[in-house]
């Protein structure tokens, strides 16, 4: 059997609306006999043949999942970081609360406890690591599982401590809102 028919085979019968993004090291365990060059080559393949669609380096989308449309960004974010403590903060929360004004449009902002970087998602956006010494201990309270996103996300509070600390603007920040959540 062809490798990308083989592919096909394996996404129609692994994928469904909660698996729908997979890494390369997922690939990898598919096709442990394949060359890391070899499965890049058929990776590519896939990608012009419209099987997978490219998100960023090391994950790749199946269209054909039947996943919910606008979590893509937040969902990425998890397997990129699915090992490391991280959470949804600062301007993407801020603006859901209502207290900036602008909406960050594919743009999500997240602490983790890995390393810090943007990681650019073409059409799907961008996704800010921004590295914390916290601990999950140390702000349970302030954290709300979003099953949504499959994220944890700060409160209003946290989300604004952890702009003072990031040294991000505060210039947008609509006070008398902020001082309903502190």
């Amino acid at each position: 059997m062809q490798p990308i028919i083989r592919l096909k085979t394996i996404l129609e019968s692994l994928a469904d609306a909660e698996h729908y993004l997979f890494k390369t090291s997922d690939f990898r365990i598919l096709f442990s006999g394949t060359s890391p060059q070899a499965l890049r080559i058929l990776l590519g393949r896939a990608v012009k043949a419209g099987v997978l669609k490219k998100i960023c380096t090391g994950v790749y989308l199946y269209p054909n999942a039947g996943y919910s449309k606008g979590f893509e960004l937040y969902h990425t974010a998890v397997r990129l970081r699915e090992n490391t403590f991280c959470y949804l903060t600062m301007e993407s929360i801020l603006s859901e609360a209502g207290i900036i004004a602008q909406i960050p449009l594919n743009w999500i902002t997240l602490m983790t406890g890995g390393r810090s970087g943007i990681i650019d998602c073409g059409d799907w956006g961008h996704i800010e690591f921004i590295h914390t010494k916290k601990k999950p201990e140390q702000i349970s309270s302030l954290l709300v599982y979003d099953y949504r996103y499959k994220l944890w996300r700060a409160s209003p509070e946290l989300a604004l401590h952890d702009m003072r600390n990031a040294k991000r603007s505060m210039d947008l920040i609509d006070w008398e809102t902020a001082r309903e959540f502190i």
